[in-house]
């Protein structure tokens, strides 16, 4: 039998309920929530989420606080760059 949920993926379950544009963001999130993402402390293709912003690396145990969805979110990459910059001032 051939895959039913090619398109929608993981918002499949929603069927015909709630409208496509939630659908669509539901499977977007959920397909980037659920994919394994770089620790930043070993380096390793290996964190999940354990829980609501809780992310851990599988291959180290490290335990990290995190976006909801993302390890990283925008304003924290933001926030990185700006202090990378400072302290690239201040070395200066």
């Amino acid at each position: 039998m051939a895959k039913r949920t090619k398109k929608v993926g993981p918002a499949g379950r929603f069927q015909a309920r709630y409208g496509v544009r939630a659908r669509t963001r539901v499977r977007d999130v959920e397909i980037q929530q659920k994919k394994k993402h770089t620790c930043p402390q070993c380096g390793q293709k290996a964190v999940k989420r354990s829980g609501t912003g809780i992310w851990m690396c599988r291959k180290c145990g490290n335990t990290f606080a995190g976006g909801a969805y993302l390890p990283k979110t925008a304003q924290g990459i933001d926030v990185d760059k700006t202090l990378k910059a400072g302290m690239k001032s201040v070395s200066e």
